[in-house]
């Protein structure tokens, strides 16, 4: 037990490592870090002026408020946005397989996962990220709601819960690399798709939307139903947890990476 300790705090160790790599190799080029930085933000805002122009002419959707809306789509571009930040490696990562410098990270005494997801920081994401949070404390102060311990909890479980989906989604976006050695634009729908999507609430979508994204691709489970309790339409405290149930979804991405690795040939020179 305390060897795997030991091997869980030297993988933290070494992940960070390769973040601070990371971090000191933009910092080289600052104004480039600034620009990139605003332009996240404000690309960004503009969906944002979408959903503000659309409640200037309508005073609700499905009986969701504007700031209700607005704490919706900040959660969802939060989650997404870390995700970008931490596993921007996997979203890069058909640029390894072709190359075949992915034959280098196969005979390192790590493993293959901690030494994609340290290949690649995007630091650049906190443009996105700072402007979530500012839509976030915005809604939040216009909500009508009354917060609990309960329900501030469920919002970190939100964060988590989304942050594991999208991850697990860049992950299958790598996995399936080793297979068509180019990455697949249609895992786009199930990223950025579901970051515009997701700026309403899922069930607005219809039943059958709703559905899919309950069972098989798990964004209700961190977006709609705990939604619903935080903001008072609902009781249940099962949509308290439902974001960690969400986090379930890594299996099934892990297994498939795995797959992918035994069945990996070198494409490099």
């Amino acid at each position: 037990m305390n060897m795997k300790k030991l091997q869980i705090f030297d993988s933290i160790h070494l992940y960070m490592h390769y973040v601070s790599i990371n971090v000191r190799s933009i910092m080289q080029y600052k104004v480039s870090f600034i620009l990139t930085f605003f332009g996240q933000f404000f690309v960004s805002f503009n969906v944002f002026l979408g959903i503000y122009f659309m409640f200037q002419r309508f005073s609700s959707v499905k009986d969701f408020s504007y700031n209700e809306v607005l704490m919706c789509f900040s959660v969802m571009l939060l989650e997404f946005s870390l995700a970008e930040m931490v596993a921007r490696g996997f979203d890069a990562f058909s640029g390894m397989v072709r190359s075949g410098s992915f034959d280098q990270v196969l005979v390192r005494p790590r493993g293959t996962i901690l030494q994609v997801l340290g290949s690649k920081f995007e630091l650049t994401r906190l443009g996105r990220m700072i402007q979530a949070i500012v839509m976030f404390v915005y809604a939040v102060c216009h909500c009508e709601i009354l917060w609990t311990s309960t329900k501030i909890v469920t919002i970190v479980f939100m964060l988590m819960g989304g942050t594991a989906v999208f991850s697990g989604l860049f992950l299958i976006y790598a996995a399936l690399c080793f297979f068509t050695l180019e990455g697949l634009e249609f895992m786009n729908c199930f990223t950025d798709g579901a970051r515009e999507h997701g700026k309403y609430p899922i069930g607005i979508y219809g039943e059958k939307v709703l559905l899919f994204t309950t069972f098989v691709i798990p964004y209700a489970l961190i977006q709609y139903y705990p939604l619903l309790y935080v903001v008072g339409r609902s009781d249940n405290p099962l949509y308290c947890i439902m974001p960690l149930l969400a986090c379930l979804f890594l299996l099934p991405c892990y297994l498939l990476w795995r797959f992918g690795v035994r069945h990996y040939q070198s494409s490099g020179s």
